[in-house]
């Protein structure tokens, strides 16, 4: 017999994690911050699959705090390669998402909304997709997240630790981001500001605040 159980998991798709968070709602047209999970929210692990080994990065939270002030909605946008590997599934995935949620929450800073892909080319079965649209350096999961919420992308900001989180952020039509650890640039309209320092974070945070 087939089972007809629901999924327990918000997946849209095989690949593909959508999930709100809480019962804040936002106005359309109202600008988001975008960030990206492992490296920027928590310490980067490598294909995290232990929620107990879960630790915030500190410079992250008043970051979060000032969105939350600011009824600016947070949204994660991650990569999850490790699930199309098979180094782990989405319950794992689960249980590190919602450890880090809770450890977010402890510091009075809180997320709206998690997407999550899962596609990899050096993955299997149905995950093994290569340049998915919804894979950063694509722009899939902003976009989806901005269709959901209403979102104004040009005005929204996105902050991560690789060039592929600044790519989706132009991708998607936003017009700054801000990398972990890395160097000022510009490129078709789309400025990376540098996330490395106390001065770094005041900018970002001056930039939250004046949305």
């Amino acid at each position: 017999m087939a089972d007809t159980s629901p999924n327990p998991f918000p997946l849209m798709e095989p690949g593909l994690w959508v999930e709100r968070v809480g019962d804040r709602t936002f106005a359309k047209g109202t600008p988001a911050l975008f960030l990206d999970r492992d490296g920027t929210i928590n310490v980067d692990t490598g294909y995290p699959d232990d929620p107990e080994k879960m630790v915030l990065l500190d410079d992250i939270v008043p970051v979060i705090a000032a969105a939350n002030r600011g009824s600016i909605p947070v949204i994660i946008v991650t990569n999850q390669s490790g699930i199309a590997r098979g180094y782990f599934g989405w319950g794992d995935f689960a249980d590190v998402n919602g450890r880090v949620l809770d450890l977010l929450r402890a510091r009075d800073a809180f997320v709206d909304m998690v997407v999550a892909c899962a596609y990899h080319e050096a993955g299997e079965g149905p995950l093994a997709i290569a340049d998915h649209p919804m894979r950063k350096p694509n722009p899939g999961m902003l976009l989806e997240a901005a269709t959901r919420i209403g979102l104004d992308l040009k005005r929204s900001l996105i902050v991560g630790d690789k060039p592929a989180d600044m790519d989706a952020g132009r991708r998607a039509g936003l017009s700054r981001g801000w990398l972990v650890d890395g160097e000022a640039t510009s490129q078709a309209g789309f400025e990376v500001l540098p996330l490395r320092d106390h001065d770094d974070l005041n900018g970002l945070l001056v930039a939250i605040e004046t949305l």
